[in-house]
């Protein structure tokens, strides 16, 4: 069984997963079918659950059949569409433009990588995409999926088999 993501206005969203229901937060321009980077939408459509990266020293490993690995200070993902390590994850320091997650926020405790633009990568198709820990007003993200984190870790728990996750505009 999947996970569903629909768009309920503009950046909130819902998620359902056999019989959990969340409120989720979107990217800031809603959800599309054409994700270019920079857009701030989430892309729409079927993307796989790659694996969980966590931080170990605000959270301990989560109960998930999602592979796990636990980041660090010097861990990075690439947004540099011009780079040849785009949409991939990185070793800081690094030149090029890119994520940090290791980050001051709550919001990457947790950060389950999404199979969007990965297989393969086209350059400037939206990178990062993540579903990950929500800030506490539900505040839109640049493209992501974000969660409260008791209902991020209850979805982890809940995952079986070859779960993917979906994301729309509407149910249907």
């Amino acid at each position: 069984m999947d996970i569903y993501v629909t768009q309920k206005e503009g950046s909130r969203g819902l998620l359902t997963y056999n019989n959990l229901t969340f409120d989720c937060a979107l990217g800031k321009s809603g959800v599309t079918p054409a994700k270019r980077e920079g857009d701030h939408a989430s892309p729409e459509g079927r993307f796989a659950l790659r694996k969980l990266l966590y931080r170990a020293d605000k959270v301990a490993k989560p109960e998930t059949i999602l592979p796990a690995q636990a980041i660090d200070r010097n861990d990075g993902w690439c947004d540099d569409p011009g780079h040849e390590a785009y949409n991939r994850p990185v070793r800081l320091p690094f030149a090029a433009r890119h994520e940090t997650l290791w980050r001051e926020d709550e919001l990457y405790d947790l950060v389950v990588v999404l199979g969007h633009n990965d297989d393969p990568v086209v350059k400037g198709a939206g990178s990062c995409i993540f579903m990950h820990v929500a800030r506490g007003d539900y505040g839109p993200t640049e493209g992501c999926i974000a969660l409260e984190k008791a209902d991020l870790l209850k979805l982890l728990a809940a995952i079986e088999g070859d779960t993917a996750i979906h994301i729309a505009t509407s149910q249907g």
